[in-house]
């Protein structure tokens, strides 16, 4: 699986920013898409994920509310719309596969054997 993400850039407190993932070479509808996020000094944090289908989805706690994942199944994207950003949202935010079904477990960066080279999302107060 390849996967490549794209939308990072430079915006205020409180502005919007859409991510996308664009996956390709997934043979099987038992996938799960996540966006996990690492930024300086801290350790990679679990942002959202989606199952294939994109009928049930997962967010980690600092991002509920404000952040939204999704996926338009004809063309293989995984979006993550990101609502009302924050200074502390900045990081380098990347997009993982892995196999399996949408559970907790999820939300654990081990799991996930596919990921993009990340994109860099800067939000200045």
């Amino acid at each position: 699986v390849h996967l490549v993400e794209s939308g990072g850039g430079l915006v205020q407190a409180g502005d919007s920013l859409r991510l996308s993932c664009a996956a390709a070479g997934v043979t099987s509808s038992n996938y799960v898409m996540g966006w996990f996020r690492l930024a300086p000094g801290k350790e990679r944090e679990f942002v959202a994920a989606i199952n294939w289908s994109g009928t049930n989805t997962l967010y980690g706690d600092p991002v509920k509310g404000r952040f939204t994942i999704s996926k338009d199944n004809a063309q293989g994207t995984v979006y993550l719309q990101m609502n009302s950003l924050k200074s502390e949202d900045t990081a380098v935010y990347y997009c993982a596969a892995r196999l399996g079904p949408l559970g907790s477990y999820s939300a654990n960066y081990r799991g996930y054997t596919s990921w993009g080279q990340g994109t860099q999302v800067t939000v200045s107060s």
